[in-house]
């Protein structure tokens, strides 16, 4: 249940906001083992004017560049599952957008399972409501 802000500049030929949505989806999924259905993404444009990295825009560089930012439940994910979410992440959001300044950041938040959730209840909660399910018994 992840909520993925992406923010991008390209100055190359704009890539579909969708394209995007799906590839970060589908690596949130093969990767962090998020489920696709109840991952939430808000896909912004920067003019590449306006964004600056070392000391000078996008534009006159003539690269991309983007922040990520996913959060997700603390501790649903092992170090080398983010190092390799991040380091997939680089190299496919470099095929959407055309090469990519090195000062491309991505950023897993690891939230709190008691201070965050969605639909009204914390991830905590979830867990605990879960638990209380009756649980099968195998078959002697």
């Amino acid at each position: 249940m992840p909520l993925i802000i992406v923010r991008y500049s390209t100055p190359n030929a704009e890539p579909r906001k969708a394209e995007i949505a799906t590839a970060i989806t589908e690596l949130s999924s093969s990767i962090l083992r998020k489920d696709a259905s109840v991952t939430a993404l808000i896909v912004e444009a920067a003019d590449p004017a306006d964004w600056f990295a070392g000391g000078s825009t996008l534009a006159e560089q003539k690269l991309a560049s983007f922040w990520v930012d996913i959060h997700v439940s603390d501790g649903t994910n092992t170090k080398d599952e983010k190092a390799t979410f991040l380091a997939t992440l680089f190299k496919r959001m470099g095929d959407l957008l055309g090469p990519l300044h090195t000062e491309s950041y991505a950023y897993v938040h690891d939230a709190r399972g008691d201070a965050y959730g969605f639909g009204g209840l914390t991830q905590e909660r979830r867990y605990i409501e879960g638990r209380k399910a009756p649980v099968a018994q195998k078959a002697a």
